[in-house]
């Protein structure tokens, strides 16, 4: 299954944001990776926030970033963060698959801090420097899952439809000072979390990955194939150009038609 995304691709889609400030959390990987490249191809400055501290400095050398070690869970953490930023991408995240009446409460709540309590905490941070700017960008990274519900993704699924209600909060009291909030929400994405969660169902299932991605994962969706990184990060830049100034309080369904039928 190719991506059908050139080598040329970089996500920037002509956005020019030089002199502006991003961050991205979990940009050591996966979607957040991807968007960090993307914002500093299109001239941003970017902190690179992740838990992993080798990824995140990986990363931030590779695009000239900034990178900051924080465990989102530890919501204290997020003050040492910068205020001054410009763009602002909430992205990390985690999953864990169990029946509902089987989801351990400790993992429950690790998602809900990290999926909803750090992005609040950090729109109370950033915000502030974006009125004073006139300017600002909200990219919440939400998921096919904020829209729709999946069995046995209590945790994740609850997460992503309070992303969604957090995003069109900060939508609404952004929009008087020039500040976008939205979301981007894609299917399954070519993502380690992803990649895990094949060969974990490849293996309960007793069937090899093709099978699990294309009779399992993409049974909803009417383009067969996964999503590449880039084309999220794609998404996001193009929130933060000027043509989208307008756009708020919106979720973007990147899904392959899932969320059509």
């Amino acid at each position: 299954m190719t991506s059908g995304i050139t080598p040329a691709f970089d996500g920037t889609a002509g956005v020019d944001l030089a002199g502006r400030t991003a961050m991205v959390t979990g940009a050591g990987s996966g979607i957040g990776r991807a968007c960090a490249a993307a914002l500093a191809a299109a001239g941003a400055r970017v902190h690179v926030v992740d838990i992993d501290a080798r990824a995140a400095a990986a990363v931030a050398e590779q695009i000239g970033g900034a990178p900051h070690v924080v465990d989102l869970a530890r919501g204290g953490l997020v003050e040492g963060l910068p205020a001054d930023v410009d763009i602002l991408v909430n992205n990390a995240g985690l999953q864990h698959v169990a029946p509902l009446t089987e989801f351990p409460p400790d993992r429950f709540e690790l998602i809900q801090k990290v999926m909803v309590h750090a992005p609040f905490l950090l729109l109370r941070r950033t915000m502030p420097h974006m009125r004073e700017r006139g300017w600002g960008r909200i990219v919440n990274i939400s998921s096919v899952h904020g829209l729709r519900a999946s069995a046995f993704k209590a945790g994740y699924v609850t997460a992503k439809h309070a992303l969604e209600g957090l995003s069109k909060v900060a939508a609404l009291e952004g929009a008087p000072h020039g500040i976008t909030s939205n979301c981007v929400s894609p299917g399954y994405v070519r993502t380690p979390l992803v990649e895990r969660q094949i060969a974990a169902q490849a293996a309960a299932h007793g069937i090899d990955a093709g099978q699990v991605v294309g009779e399992v994962m993409l049974s909803r969706s009417a383009v067969k194939r996964l999503i590449e990184p880039e084309e999220v990060a794609a998404v996001a830049v193009w929130l933060c150009g000027p043509h989208a100034g307008y756009l708020t309080g919106a979720s973007i369904p990147l899904d392959g038609g899932w969320t059509a039928a």
